[in-house]
């Protein structure tokens, strides 16, 4: 069984995802920054003036355009890990096809071995 699972991680293709490790953490980390800060102080309605409505209609753009730049952010991360998740699927099922053949090969070699020997 070992062999097995040595086989599947020498499959793996370490290069592409050693080579992609910088650009997902760096996103995970710029995630997380933009997620973990505080978020702004609730802005205390003047008595409903203009310039009060208007600094509140600010802070929210302000805080929508932050929104956006998260979700850019974490689509992006997403989408490198979707990446990443598709090469390993594609070399998984490439040693599974693999791994039929071997066995069919193994069982015919030993099909063989018998009928040689017993006749």
């Amino acid at each position: 069984m070992a062999i097995g699972w040595v086989t599947i991680l020498q499959a793996v293709p370490w290069s592409d995802v050693i080579r992609n490790a910088p650009r997902l953490a760096d996103g995970a980390r710029k995630l997380l920054g933009m997620a973990s800060r505080q978020p702004p102080a609730p802005l205390a309605a003047a008595a409903g003036t203009t310039a009060a409505l208007e600094a509140r209609v600010q802070a929210l753009e302000a805080t929508v355009a932050e929104l956006h730049e998260q979700m850019l952010a974490s689509s992006q991360l997403i989408q490198g890990l979707a990446e990443q998740n598709a090469q390993l699927i594609r070399r998984i099922e490439a040693n599974r096809v693999r791994m039929r053949w071997l066995a069919a090969a193994t069982a015919l070699a030993l099909a063989a071995i018998i009928w040689i020997l017993a006749g």
